[in-house]
């Protein structure tokens, strides 16, 4: 059995969520970008204990299966970002999200678009630039480098994105030295 939890977005949230699993003797089979894997069905009494316990740490079940679908395609969003999951690089992202989650994009992107209140590619946007501002904060590639490595047409287009979404340029930013935590976009 597979249960969504709401705002599981990176490898802090997995291990916070496994350590409470643990803590408080749930079993599981294993945690995942949005979704904890049971062995068997998962009980009323279980899922109310692990409600309040996801709540206390600023996660939420998602029960209904829209919001699912959504949380499905917010991780693979992340992870084809921030963890390099390998999309085609002939293959632009909405049919990338649309082969991985066998819908149709038209429908994917209104769908996250009423649940989110905001589109996929403004999603997909910020997540980039959350990535290029890590990379930055590393230090180890050129400002060329992580555009490539972003998926961007040159350099000039993720400045411009860049300085659109936080107001100041990359090379701005690399000086102040600073960037949010990837659970709090």
């Amino acid at each position: 059995m597979r249960i969504a939890v709401k705002n599981m977005v990176c490898d802090r949230c997995i291990k916070v969520v496994k350590n409470e699993l643990l803590k408080n003797d749930i079993e599981f089979s294993s945690v995942d970008l949005g979704f904890i894997r049971f062995p068997h069905v998962v009980s009323e009494v279980t899922k109310e204990n692990l409600r309040g316990i996801l709540k206390k740490e600023g996660f939420e079940l998602i029960e209904d299966s829209e919001t699912i679908v959504v949380n499905q395609i917010k991780s693979l969003i992340i992870e084809s970002i921030h963890s390099q999951k390998e999309k085609p690089p002939d293959q632009n992202f909405s049919d990338f999200i649309s082969s991985n989650m066998g819908m149709g994009y038209s429908y994917l992107s209104k769908l996250f678009s009423e649940v989110e209140g905001k589109t996929i590619e403004h999603f997909t946007i910020a997540q980039r630039i959350e990535r290029a501002k890590e990379l930055l904060f590393y230090n180890e590639l050129t400002l060329s480098q992580i555009s490539y490595e972003l998926g961007y047409s040159s350099p000039q287009h993720l400045s411009r994105q860049f300085k659109q979404l936080t107001g100041s340029t990359p090379t701005e930013h690399k000086k102040m030295g600073r960037r949010k935590k990837i659970d709090t976009i």
